[in-house]
């Protein structure tokens, strides 16, 4: 018996190391029946990066519905609480980001070049990397959320629903790091409709349970927590199983071993997103402290609401950029630079009108996405609505700087994207909301992301007029 399936194996790894190269030789059709190795017209490219697009706004939406329903059925402070402790659980979960993001761009690079399996087994170490660091920072993570949320400044009121959410969500950090890292590889696996059925699939879930243990149990944040982090299993889990199994994909995990040196530089190509998900981690949890001075609680609450909402407009342009990537790093290792210029031209152009729309459809939603969070309280509803209105002008810059970012990635400069991506989250947004608030008060702390973004914009922009020569884009 083990002969025989020693024998199957052996014959079925054969089958699909010929389809592998076959598919990167001649470009295996992606599920909408585009190729990584084709040229992009508009239509074109839109179709191939919607699918992640929708992921990203699905996954922005399951999100805001945690916010939802603590909101309104458990109570404003449980809401700031999640909210306060919120940036510290991005920063443990951003590690997979990094590794997602950085990893793919590797292997874009690598079946671009012509060589499959190593591919493969740097996407293998990626996946492995993920596990081992995931389950460290878990144990750490849970170990140190107390003294964390109590750091945050945390009230008698609030520190309990912090500990309890922050620990519960950290046991499924694991497997929230690998669905972060699997959103990127399914892409440059030529499957985004994969991505997409995972991600509908993870929200459902967690939609679903939401109202079971939030609204039906009434298990308050605890039920919140526990949704979250069995649809991030759902997210997490559901990739995993098919790249362990042999697939029509350009990847699937294989044998090998741990290298030090593609890890790190999947970890530098990467290094972007993972500045950003710390800097803005850490500058959040900055706004919150100055919103306590200025506001209270309510300012708090107001800034959870504010976050949902960008993230649901942001989630656009980080869905086109992580759709797009592949792309850029499949041309880049391919030496195609008419391609390059072509996406680099036709991505501005789509970034732009795109947040010129948002600005416009947020200033009409601010009032009617206000109420469904905090309608239930007339002055919370008032800074939530005032605080939208002057955020959502950021929109108009904001997918030109994530895509710039994401380009660099793409583009195995890890050094340029981690430095358009510290700036922006971290640097102009840091200085921003300590100065501005002391010359308009609250509205400073509002005005802040704006400020930031149009800085960043400008650096964006240098890079890209910078480097055109290097990379012929």
């Amino acid at each position: 018996m083990r002969n025989q399936n020693e024998t199957v194996e052996m014959k079925a790894a054969a089958e699909q190391e010929t389809t592998d190269k076959s598919a990167v030789g001649s470009g295996s059709r992606a599920g909408n029946g585009i190729q990584l190795s084709d040229h992009f017209t508009y239509g074109k490219l839109l179709r191939f990066v919607l699918p992640s697009i929708t992921m990203m706004v699905f996954t922005s939406i399951y999100g805001v519905v945690d916010g939802l329903f603590v909101s309104n059925f458990v109570g404003k402070t449980s809401f700031a609480a999640i909210n306060l402790i919120m940036p510290v659980l991005m920063i443990f979960g951003g590690i997979g980001f990094m590794l997602g993001t950085g990893g793919s761009a590797l292997v874009a690079k690598t079946l671009g070049e012509q060589k499959p399996e190593r591919a493969k087994q740097y996407f293998t170490m990626m996946v492995w990397i993920t596990l081992i660091v995931g389950i460290t920072v878990s144990l750490a993570g849970i170990a140190a959320m107390r003294p964390i949320a109590a750091a945050l400044g945390a009230d008698e009121a609030m520190l309990p629903e912090c500990v309890v959410y922050g620990r519960i969500t950290m046991i499924f950090n694991v497997t929230f790091m690998l669905q972060n890292v699997f959103q990127g590889f399914l892409i440059t696996a030529e499957k985004p409709k994969l991505g997409l059925a995972t991600t509908v699939a993870a929200g459902l879930t967690n939609m679903v349970l939401d109202a079971l243990f939030i609204g039906g149990l009434q298990w308050g944040v605890a039920g919140a927590a526990l949704a979250t982090g069995l649809s991030q299993s759902v997210g997490g889990l559901i990739p995993l199983v098919y790249f362990l199994r042999p697939n029509t994909s350009l990847l699937r995990l294989v044998k090998t071993r741990l290298e030090a040196g593609p890890i790190l530089k999947a970890c530098g190509n990467g290094s972007s997103e993972m500045v950003s998900n710390v800097t803005a981690s850490v500058v959040g949890m900055l706004y919150n402290f100055q919103l306590l001075k200025y506001a209270g609680e309510n300012g708090v609450a107001s800034y959870g609401v504010l976050m949902y909402v960008q993230f649901i407009f942001v989630a656009v342009f980080i869905g086109y950029s992580i759709g797009s990537a592949p792309v850029v790093g499949y041309h880049f290792g391919a030496g195609n630079h008419d391609e390059l210029k072509n996406l680099r031209r036709k991505s501005i152009l789509l970034m732009v009108l795109a947040g010129a729309a948002m600005v416009a459809v947020a200033q009409l939603l601010a009032a009617p996405l206000s109420k469904v969070f905090v309608g239930y309280d007339r002055e919370l509803f008032d800074m939530t609505c005032r605080a939208l209105r002057i955020a959502s002008s950021a929109f108009l810059v904001v997918g030109f700087n994530i895509f710039a970012s994401s380009f660099f990635t793409a583009l195995n400069n890890g050094g340029v994207s981690a430095a358009i991506s510290f700036l922006r989250t971290f640097g102009f947004k840091l200085s921003a909301v300590l100065i501005l608030p002391l010359l308009l008060g609250l509205d400073g702390i509002w005005l802040a992301d704006v400020a930031a973004e149009v800085f960043a914009f400008v650096i964006s922009l240098v890079f890209l007029l910078a480097k055109r020569k290097k990379y012929q884009y």
